[in-house]
């Protein structure tokens, strides 16, 4: 027997192994690595893209499905209104007002300034919220709320006034929602920390974004011809202009620029 010869056999066998061995132990490296990878916090993915945002809310939150009907308005509405004339004929479910005197808005225009117009002389006033000022299309709209929650984007439950040139409300369109239900028990809510994930997964959150602020509200889940389904849902205020909104209980983007009210899985 060549003992040399078994001897080299035996050393090609060990390194064939060794190099085998090596290559399986590089495969598991590269897998351990990418696991470490894809397995970061949502928090430390948002750090990598910039992406800042103040304090969230910890403790869980809790909310319901509502239903609510398009309010219609009657002659007995139209007379409660003081110096003003209703454009469109009622019954309706939209009011069409013209003020008989302007109201004047000071040039550093303030939320605060239409309290008292929207308590004394808007029916319901005290149910809306500010949501924006619009200087090109010179509107101011507000959102109808419930309870605290403002109702985003809801043609039935919201009041847009007119101003003109001198800043003075000429006239305002008005919708409202009543007979507000609930539909079901109080259910656990998204976490705001796990919407944000949802936009930034769906490239609806882009690098070095900053979250300004965070709220809740209802939108439109369901719209039947005579009533809707409302749902809660999560308003991210990004760079202080631009609002995303997520589903609080399913998760779904909503876009509101799209007449269907587009959900993104």
């Amino acid at each position: 027997m060549d003992w040399s010869k078994i001897k080299t056999i035996f050393i090609i066998t060990f390194l064939i192994l060794d190099v085998y061995l090596l290559f399986q132990f590089m495969k598991i490296l590269d897998a351990n690595k990418y696991e470490v990878i894809t397995g970061a916090s949502i928090e430390e993915k948002l750090k990598a893209d910039e992406i800042k945002y103040g304090e969230i809310p910890k403790t869980l939150m809790k909310a319901q499905y509502l239903s609510a009907k398009p309010k219609i308005f009657t002659e007995e509405d139209i007379k409660k209104l003081k110096k003003q004339k209703v454009a469109l004929k009622v019954p309706s479910t939209t009011l069409i007002v013209n003020l008989e005197k302007p109201f004047q808005l000071s040039s550093k225009f303030e939320p605060a300034e239409l309290a008292t117009f929207l308590k004394d002389n808007v029916l319901y006033g005290e149910h809306y919220q500010f949501w924006e000022r619009n200087d090109e299309q010179r509107t101011i709209t507000y959102f109808q709320t419930y309870e605290t929650f403002p109702l985003y984007q809801n043609i039935n439950g919201m009041i847009t006034f007119k101003y003109n040139e001198k800043k003075q409300i000429v006239s305002y369109q008005q919708s409202y929602l009543e007979e507000m239900e609930v539909l079901t028990a109080k259910e656990e809510l998204l976490t705001p920390l796990k919407a944000i994930e949802t936009l930034h997964q769906k490239g609806a959150l882009k690098p070095k974004s900053n979250i300004t602020k965070i709220e809740l509200g209802y939108s439109t889940l369901v719209q039947l011809a005579a009533s809707q389904v409302l749902a809660p849902t999560w308003r991210f205020e990004v760079n202080g202009k631009e609002s995303l909104f997520v589903n609080a209980f399913e998760g779904q983007i909503i876009d509101f620029t799209n007449d269907d009210k587009l959900r993104v899985e």
